[in-house]
């Protein structure tokens, strides 16, 4: 084995090793960062004005000593710090407690909702990376074309319009005057043949356009002017010099350092394909993750409410960990160390 061969062997050996210090330190950082969210949004809750139990309170048929001992068995008769203590020692054993609300176990719970969550906000955000990337940079490399006025216009248009109008919208004029599309999402809907999986398909097309939408107008601003930034710099100019193929010097090296800041706007929202779309699902009565919280947030279902802002929390710091590795793949210079 030659020297270069083995010096090289060497660098990716150390590489490894810097990369996996980097993780372990992130780790350990952000084990107390969750601690810290996790305690914080307890205390909110649960010092919020309402009662997790106040469907019982409000119904005269049921004895005060009935709720009395419900209030005991779910306990709430216990101060707030206490009652987080217990959370936390479930949590690491793995039981996410039972939803103050259906009385079922809160995982049960969300695991019924995701396949809705996925099925809308997952693929608007998938379709939404698709369109968005390539018109991003080709709205830069043709800058002040027809076609760039165009995307420009309409990524300002899709950024600046809020989703509940765009829903609204698209419901008037979808559904109510031209019928083409229902404006209530089925969740009773089982895909078992091809007329059902058009059924599913159509009742999609709304609240997926409306997702992919404002997605994609924001990725387009993001990624056109990563790329703007890029394309008057000394190294494009030089690799223009060299003779490399235009098609070489935008691929090869303008979108590759333009994604740097790209990857952080794309780690940032992939969390939300968990947490779902709060204001698209509430419109279109999507049974979605972003439904299931707001009705939580509404009864102070404390269980349900915790595992999706912790949840969350998690994919949030989860998803900044990726993208600073993958800037490091992305730009050779950006070191761990």
């Amino acid at each position: 084995m030659g020297f270069g061969a083995l010096a090289d062997r060497r660098l990716d050996a150390v590489g490894r090793v810097t990369i996996s210090r980097f993780l372990i330190r992130r780790l350990l950082t952000a084990i107390p960062t969750l601690i810290l969210i996790s305690f914080v949004l307890y205390a909110i809750i649960s010092l919020a004005p309402g009662d997790p139990l106040s469907q019982f309170a409000a119904n005269p048929a049921v004895p005060p000593e009935v709720r009395d001992n419900i209030r005991r068995s779910l306990g709430l008769d216990q101060p707030w710090p206490v009652r987080y203590v217990k959370w936390v020692v479930a949590l690491v054993q793995g039981d996410w407690g039972f939803s103050f609300g259906s009385r079922i176990p809160v995982w049960d719970l969300i695991k019924m909702r995701i396949p809705a969550t996925l099925a809308v906000v997952g693929v608007a955000y998938i379709v939404s990376l698709m369109i968005a990337l390539p018109i991003g940079i080709l709205s830069a490399v043709k800058q002040y074309s027809i076609f760039d006025h165009v995307a420009t216009s309409f990524a300002f248009i899709g950024f600046s319009v809020p989703t509940f109008f765009t829903g609204l919208l698209l419901i008037i004029i979808l559904s109510v005057k031209l019928q083409w599309l229902p404006f209530i999402y089925d969740s009773t809907l089982k895909v078992t043949d091809f007329a059902s999986l058009g059924t599913q398909l159509k009742q999609s097309i709304m609240p997926i356009t409306v997702l992919a939408l404002f997605q994609t107008a924001t990725l387009v601003r993001y990624t056109r002017a990563s790329m703007l930034e890029n394309l008057p710099q000394d190294y494009v100019r030089t690799a223009r010099a060299k003779g490399l193929a235009e098609y070489g010097v935008i691929g090869r090296h303008v979108v590759r350092n333009s994604l740097i800041p790209v990857v952080t706007l794309v780690a940032l929202t992939v969390p939300t394909i968990f947490s779902g779309a709060i204001i698209t699902e509430q419109i279109f009565r999507v049974p979605g993750i972003g439904s299931l919280l707001i009705a939580s947030i509404q009864n102070n279902d404390i269980p349900v409410i915790m595992a999706i802002t912790v949840t969350f929390s998690f994919l949030v710091v989860v998803m900044n960990i990726v993208a600073d590795v993958a800037y490091g793949l992305l730009d050779p210079r950006i070191r761990y160390d």
